[in-house]
């Protein structure tokens, strides 16, 4: 591993960019004892444990995160900039998903009733919209979005209380979201290969039609119920009227089927291990989605070319996907791709159980979004050390251990107790690397 000495210079130098977006001496002293505290080995990483740890007064602390006007917005950018450098480019996969904070009152911005991951069941919850970018070494946090219920954009008092703008009280779905934040990250600079994302994105077609617009590729999880036509589908004329007046809506020559329906009809041999997805096998077939136009019955016309895939998982478990990778692409590439966005989950998990995603316990949307991209950009720090320049290897550290290495590195730069006195949280602390003093 680096020496505790590099990292601690990596420390102050990844963090200077942030320190540079901030308005004040008072918050810089705060941002580096935040991410500090995120770091260190506490089981519960609030405010009152990490300014005990990181020897700072808590008001101070609870003031930087809940009450001091800071840009998240800038900081997002630099992250998804730095993001770009770590990982981004013609390999990389950007992954869409959601992930949920689990609260026990109603006071909490955004919360309700709603499934939680976490605990596998409805449960009263914040919901955050998830973007992760992987090149399949590494993987870095592009951006998380706070969804809004319908409980809360109707009730303007519930959201001025938490102090939800005006511009934000209007009700946008998981899917709207996740479509303003990658154009976000596009305008930033981000480059990928392919959008991906579950069947809780996938199965909407305004999702779907959504990437195609804006010229992406993109690799969706579906329902099995999901209508497609075959490819020699052909649409003719509607039949005049009674009174001679033309018909509204084309008639299709065959009767749209059941995506579980069209790919269980293929013999045990056509489904296929593939390297990357040994433990299941795999089918996959050109279609065309009906996602187009509805006629009267309801039923959509014909819309996009794309590949439906199959997956049978050991115990019988059936998946589907459809992506509009071009036409030819192997099975072996489809398969890679659709895989590749176990990364969003893996980040979920180091993002709470490392650096305390799901501990923040203030009310406020303004205090949420600072400690949400405060983690966000401790992890990818923690990214820059499993892979700094010219030691690809590093890749093999893990991130606990990452952050477990940087923790004890950390302890003579941010000292958890003062060096002078042992105690006195006013003492400013003597360091080689010149960060802000929070006294």
């Amino acid at each position: 591993m680096t020496t505790p000495r590099n990292w601690q210079r990596a420390f102050g130098g990844f963090l200077s960019a942030y320190l540079d977006l901030l308005d004040n001496g008072k918050q810089r002293a705060c941002l580096p004892r935040y991410v500090r505290g995120l770091l260190a080995p506490l089981e519960r990483k609030s405010i009152q444990p990490m300014a005990e740890h990181v020897c700072i007064p808590y008001q101070r602390l609870h003031h930087f995160l809940n009450v001091s006007a800071w840009d998240t917005g800038a900081f997002e950018v630099l992250l998804r900039q730095q993001a770009q450098q770590l990982c981004g480019g013609k390999n990389a996969v950007l992954v869409i998903d959601d992930t949920a904070l689990p609260k026990s009152g109603e006071a909490s911005v955004g919360v309700t009733h709603q499934y939680c991951g976490a605990l596998g069941k409805i449960a009263n919850c914040q919901s955050l919209i998830t973007l992760t970018l992987s090149d399949g070494r590494l993987f870095a946090p592009l951006g998380m979005r706070l969804f809004l219920p319908t409980s809360w954009t109707q009730d303007p008092e519930r959201c001025g209380q938490a102090g939800v703008p005006a511009e934000r009280q209007q009700y946008k779905s998981k899917s709207e979201i996740a479509l303003e934040e990658l154009d976000r990250v596009r305008e930033a600079g981000v480059t990928f290969k392919v959008v991906l994302a579950d069947a809780g994105y996938g199965i909407g077609k305004a999702f779907r039609q959504g990437l195609t617009q804006r010229g992406l590729t993109w690799a969706v999880g579906i329902v099995g119920i999901q209508k497609v036509f075959s490819l020699q589908v052909t649409l003719t004329d509607p039949p005049q009227q009674t009174g001679g007046r033309p018909g509204k809506h084309a008639l299709t020559s065959e009767t749209a089927r059941a995506v579980k329906d069209v790919l269980h009809g293929f013999p045990p041999y056509r489904w296929h291990t593939v390297k990357g997805g040994k433990t299941s096998r795999w089918v996959a077939m050109r279609v065309r989605i009906a996602d187009g136009v509805p006629n009267k019955r309801g039923l959509h016309l014909p819309g996009e070319e794309v590949w439906i895939i199959g997956e049978k998982r050991r115990g019988g478990v059936v998946k589907y996907y459809a992506t509009n990778h071009p036409a030819g692409t192997p099975l072996t590439h489809l398969v890679r791709d659709i895989k590749a966005r176990w990364a969003c989950e893996i980040l979920h998990l180091q993002c709470k159980e490392e650096l305390g995603l799901d501990h923040f316990e203030g009310r406020s949307l303004q205090g949420l979004e600072h400690h949400v991209v405060l983690v966000l950009l401790t992890l990818l720090f923690l990214q820059t050390l499993r892979s700094p320049r010219g030691e690809r290897s590093q890749q093999d550290v893990t991130v606990p251990q990452a952050r477990r290495a940087a923790s004890h590195a950390l302890e003579t730069l941010l000292p958890a107790r003062c060096p002078h006195c042992g105690e006195h949280i006013r003492c400013p602390p003597r360091s080689s690397v010149n960060l802000p003093n929070a006294a």
